[in-house]
């Protein structure tokens, strides 16, 4: 089993010159994506045209299934959860109207996964645990798990950023974001605390987003994106 890591984040700007809002996702490729498997919105803020604006952000390394509550395609919060490791296997069960995951038992090496024993369809979200919440930040919304089946996934912390106003936080994506990617990073790869300017080319339209410190360990992928 690895060790549990943080990686703290800062999206910074001054004066970006047209209101922007910045949305930070785990899309990258997964087996079954959009299909049974949705990645969900993390973090959503919009910074002004003048001024001067900040987004903190912290992951953790330590990953959890839970039982999701959803309303109008968004989480809006988690009945019960169960930290999970690589190589770990869990079973959501229900017994006298209470859902319960069993204790994590020794599974596929490399794979995380649950199996849905409780005699019914249900929603299974994976995500990482906050310092401060109690149930885990959803990452990944599995649909319709049926009774008796299993999930088994792998997870990449791959964190990618977009300039878009059309989701709300912990929206599930139903599909692939119309806009592309502005800046993509393996959150692994990175040091404890990292902080990153977003910028606006007033003559382009473009965004970009480069790093204010050396605190990396890995290089960055920068990539650009047509205001809207």
């Amino acid at each position: 089993m690895s060790c549990t890591f943080v990686r703290n984040l800062s999206f910074q700007t001054k004066d970006l010159g047209r209101e922007a809002t910045l949305l930070l996702t785990f899309d990258s490729d997964v087996k079954g994506i959009y299909q049974t498997c949705f990645p969900a919105v993390c973090w959503l803020t919009t910074f002004g045209q003048t001024g001067s604006y900040r987004m903190h952000v912290t992951y953790t390394s330590q990953l959890a299934f839970s039982r999701p509550q959803v309303a109008d395609g968004n989480i809006i919060d988690a009945e019960t959860c169960m930290e999970i490791n690589d190589s770990e296997k869990t079973t959501l069960t229900q017994k006298n109207c209470v859902f319960q995951f069993t204790n994590p038992v020794k599974g596929d090496p490399g794979y995380l996964e649950v199996q849905n024993n409780t005699g019914s369809i249900q929603d299974i979200t994976l995500g990482f645990m906050s310092p401060r919440d109690l149930m885990p930040r959803p990452i990944l919304y599995f649909k319709e798990v049926e009774d008796a089946s299993n999930i088994t996934t792998q997870f990449t912390p791959i964190l990618r950023a977009y300039i878009t106003s059309d989701y709300q936080h912990t929206t599930i994506l139903q599909g692939a974001i119309d806009t592309p990617a502005i800046w993509e990073q393996n959150l692994a790869a990175l040091s404890g605390s990292t902080t990153w300017n977003l910028k606006r080319d007033p003559s382009t339209g473009h965004y970009k987003i480069t790093q204010a410190d050396q605190g990396m360990s890995g290089s960055s992928t920068q990539l650009t994106v047509v205001g809207a």
